[in-house]
């Protein structure tokens, strides 16, 4: 089983390399600027995720966001720059994927569980009495 793995972990950067020399031939595009422009790019992603880490985690934790949920959506953008910066298609391929994922989006964020009936601790005015 080792051996399977191995054999699967050595044979993608091959086969990747592969599809990238084919896909550069069909479409016209010289390879080495394929690839000089995925490295650019997830070297940028890399870079900007850096300096962006810093500034999502004090945010979360002075403000009542999930600092998990930060985590996971940094360690993301950094999983997708390294598939950036590893040469071929189908890694860039997946490294899009990763950044597409709706995961940290504005309409994808749940309720906290104190939110309650009224939404996000919002105060309801009125009179009541005890019966």
């Amino acid at each position: 089983m080792r051996f399977v793995v191995l054999g699967i972990v050595l044979a993608l950067p091959v086969v990747d390399l592969w599809v990238t020399t084919r896909l550069a031939r069909w479409s016209g595009v010289p390879l080495w600027m394929w690839l000089t422009a995925s490295l650019a790019a997830g070297l940028l992603l890399l870079r900007h995720e850096r300096s962006e880490f810093r500034a999502k985690t004090l945010a979360a934790l002075s403000a009542d966001r999930s600092l998990m949920r930060e985590l996971l959506d940094s360690g993301r953008k950094v999983l997708a720059a390294i598939l950036l910066i590893i040469p071929g298609v189908i890694s860039d391929v997946l490294a899009l994927l990763l950044l597409l994922l709706p995961i940290n989006q504005h309409g994808f964020r749940p309720q906290p569980a104190t939110a309650g009936r009224y939404g996000g601790g919002e105060v309801v005015e009125g009179e009541w009495r005890r019966e």
